[in-house]
């Protein structure tokens, strides 16, 4: 009979190695991260479709505004078209202010100014869209604009309303007539699994197993076109002959 090694012996028989053990012990840990995942995505799933249940008293809280026709426009033939335009592309904003003044800070003192508000841009991939819900007399309303994108570090294109003086805007109080049912024993599970995951230092490991590394380390650099870098892309040969004919330029003077 040949002598085999303990390592050997254990890749041909049913024993594990220390390596395959340890592999084992790790993808059942990353198993039950993955449930614990599921289970805390279930029960904030049940919250989500808790529904809403109607006050006996309203309360007013702050204003909203958004935008309706103009009255002239009402008056016109294609009211029921802007109409219907307006609808997809409103937008609302609430504020504790009936005046939807915010405070800025300029030249060194405080000032209000007024909140910015527009209706609806589309960028380029909503545009795309095949649900996009605009029609193509709709479209022909829009125009393509650049604008930089100060968080990406480029240009990105929108789709922005060309007519935008067809509508004003309506401010009035913002009611709060609903609240969400709230579930003590759900609320209860949330809470113990959460203590959980804190305690025991796991969200870093149920995230970086779940949503992957790709997710943290998706920063990309882009060079701004208006501060190009003049030495960028140019060998230290081409530099330092630069540098030469500037003295003999200056010298010459």
């Amino acid at each position: 009979m040949e002598n085999y090694t303990v390592e050997e012996y254990a890749l041909s028989s049913r024993f594990k190695t220390k390596r395959r053990k340890k592999r084992a012990v790790k993808e059942d840990f990353e198993k039950q991260l993955i449930q614990l995942r599921k289970l805390e995505d279930q029960l904030w799933k049940k919250r989500r479709d808790l529904p809403l249940v109607l006050l006996k008293s309203p309360y007013q809280k702050g204003w909203q505004r958004n935008f309706v026709l103009r009255d002239d426009i009402k008056r016109s033939n294609e009211s029921s078209f802007y109409q219907i335009l307006l609808e997809k592309i409103n937008t609302v904003q609430y504020s504790s202010e009936k005046s939807f003044k915010k405070k800025k800070k300029r030249k060194r003192k405080h000032v209000y100014v007024e909140k910015l508000q527009t209706v609806k841009e589309f960028s380029e991939s909503e545009w795309r869209s095949p649900k996009l819900a605009l029609t193509e007399k709709e479209k022909m309303h829009f125009y393509k604009r650049e604008r930089w994108c100060p968080n990406c570090k480029r240009y990105k294109i929108h789709y922005v309303f060309d007519e935008p003086w067809r509508y004003v805007f309506s401010v009035r109080p913002n009611m709060i007539t609903h609240t969400k049912m709230v579930d003590e024993l759900l609320e209860s599970e949330i809470r113990i699994l959460d203590n959980y995951i804190v305690n025991q230092n796991l969200r870093h490991k149920i995230n970086k197993l779940v949503l992957g590394k790709a997710r943290f380390s998706g920063y990309y650099q882009y060079e701004n076109p208006k501060e190009k870098n003049p030495i960028k892309n140019k060998s230290l040969h081409v530099l330092y002959q630069q540098y030469a004919d500037e003295n003999d330029i200056n010298h010459g003077k």
